[in-house]
């Protein structure tokens, strides 16, 4: 796919005609990156109107190997210039059904509390295609309830690791967890088309080592429910523990 192709597209998707305010946003996050260590992600202030990264962590260099004054310099033209070619279409399409989902199922005034995951590769600075996983939450909508202002927070994971490309859309609910809105798979199928988004929720939680009496409390659901779904879940994956699912999960968590 061109550029002006996806230019065209990514526009279509993230199309608005207000104009944030972004200068105290990016201040708290100049402050926070001074503290944060290097490590294996980075962060960025996206904004969609513009096609620019209105701020960029000290992280992506070290993460990538490119050079931050670059990205900042080109937008988001380089960056999609550095996608794999074989992932920019399933890309496109999640980002779209993602605003889809959110303009026609997701409240205004929940969007605020709603967080996005979707995953592609990308070119660094050595050549080598590396798996990304991008989590941006909103920070800023435009007079429709579009978000059309960032924060991408992505993790780099090694290129050897086989990922389809999925995307999901998760609520903060009251006990300050993410519950699954939106999941779907834009790749060939990783898993059982069969589990539900709770499912997904349940998963998530038993991966990170929480009890079934720690997973009711954050889903706000019964102990016998979360049992119940854990059983379904053993059931649909075909195995015979829970130890099990986590072990063979712990390896493809970039759907949960």
């Amino acid at each position: 796919m061109k550029q002006s192709q996806i230019k065209d597209l990514y526009r279509f998707i993230f199309k608005s005609y207000d104009k944030p305010l972004l200068k105290e946003h990016i201040e708290k996050f100049m402050e926070l990156d001074e503290y944060l260590p290097y490590s294996s992600t980075f962060f960025c202030v996206t904004n969609t109107q513009d096609l620019t990264f209105e701020y960029i962590s000290k992280n992506y260099m070290a993460c990538l190997g490119l050079d931050a004054k670059v990205l900042k310099t080109h937008g988001m033209r380089y960056f999609w210039n550095r996608i794999h070619p074989d992932d920019i279409d399933a890309w496109l399409s999640a980002l779209n059904k993602l605003m889809e989902f959110t303009l026609g199922e997701i409240s205004k005034s929940k969007r605020k509390d709603t967080n996005y995951t979707w995953n592609f590769r990308i070119k660094n600075g050595d050549g080598v295609y590396v798996n990304i996983i991008q989590n941006t939450t909103p920070l800023v909508f435009d007079s429709d309830g579009k978000p059309i202002i960032g924060l991408a927070h992505y993790t780099v994971l090694d290129p050897n690791i086989k990922m389809d490309i999925t995307a999901s859309a998760k609520l903060l609910n009251s006990k300050k967890e993410y519950e699954t809105l939106y999941f779907n798979n834009f790749s060939q199928k990783l898993l059982n088309e069969g589990v539900s988004n709770r499912e997904r929720d349940v998963i998530r939680l038993l991966v990170l080592n929480y009890t079934s009496k720690e997973i009711s409390n954050k889903l706000n659901i019964s102990s016998h429910t979360v049992d119940t779904h854990r059983r379904n879940i053993l059931k649909k994956f075909n195995i015979s523990s829970t130890g099990e699912l986590v072990g063979m999960l712990k390896l493809n968590q970039h759907w949960l």
